[in-house]
């Protein structure tokens, strides 16, 4: 059993997670995730990382609640305790100083892009953050983002704080600008994945996603999480999560990553009557 330490929500149904989990905060680096189940009967979901302390011996997970299991976890609070926690799972970010890195999140993927905004910067990039949300309430951990990063852009769908746009948008601009962009980093959902692909591939900027395919042992051994990849089947889980946006097949992706949303429907309304009973 893995005790939450800390949980409180950064927006609507977005929730922070501090988590009691020494051996894998010992080991994690930036870009990797986790598996849980909240309990021994309970769905394997994956998270990424986004922060850790390996003194502390926790790590950090930021959970948006949009089906049963999320919406179940979300229920928690400090001092309950999570079933499983495996990991650090996947490929580590790969990290080097290129320059000037513009790190892109977009909603709870803000979170995700963060322990690798931090690692860019720790390897002496210049770092440009670029984060999104419908509005001024779902743009989330704006403090940790803004203490390492060089330049800080919040977007709102609706104008209602920063950047009256998408980071689409605002990345534009700035290529537009005349700034040279030597990496950028996305993470999202991914029809803006493959949007910031779009608008750096004609330039020629190195442009990483970190993909969130459907997903089930993390290990590479059942193939749920297989995309396609410069032509090429490659599984998220071992071979990722991140990969090179100008070579994904997103509509591939997108149209698995729907393959059970009526399953996925079926439980979550179970779930939710289950606990207005």
């Amino acid at each position: 059993m893995f005790r939450i330490l800390e949980a409180r929500f950064l927006a609507p149904d977005v929730k922070y997670f501090r988590i009691e989990a020494p051996s894998i905060a010992r080991s994690r680096r930036a870009g990797q995730f986790v598996i849980l189940r909240v309990a021994a009967d309970g769905e394997r979901i994956p998270l990424t990382i986004a922060d850790g302390d390996a003194s502390g011996g926790w790590i950090a997970v930021i959970v948006q609640g949009v089906g049963k299991t999320t919406k179940h976890l979300n229920t928690l609070g400090a001092g309950a305790s999570i079933h499983d926690v495996a990991g650090p799972l996947g490929m580590p970010s790969h990290i080097q100083n290129f320059g000037t890195a513009v790190s892109i999140g977009g909603g709870v993927g803000t979170a995700i892009a963060y322990p690798t905004a931090v690692a860019l910067k720790r390897a002496g990039n210049y770092v440009i953050s670029i984060v999104g949300g419908r509005s001024r309430e779902y743009v989330i951990m704006e403090p940790a983002l803004r203490d390492i990063s060089d330049e800080f852009y919040p977007c709102t769908d609706d104008g209602s704080y920063g950047f009256h746009g998408f980071v689409t948008q605002k990345l534009q601009g700035l290529i537009d600008e005349g700034k040279t962009l030597d990496l950028v980093l996305a993470i999202g959902p991914i029809p803006m994945m493959r949007a910031v692909a779009d608008v750096t591939r004609p330039f020629g900027i190195k442009t990483i996603v970190s993909l969130n395919p459907i997903m089930v042992d993390g290990t590479g051994m059942c193939g749920g999480c297989r995309v396609s990849v410069g032509g090429e089947t490659r599984f998220a889980c071992v071979d990722g999560p991140e990969f090179d946006a100008h070579e994904v097949d997103f509509d591939l992706m997108e149209r698995r990553n729907k393959a059970y949303l009526g399953f996925e429907r079926n439980r979550l309304e179970a779930f939710l009557e289950q606990v207005q009973t």
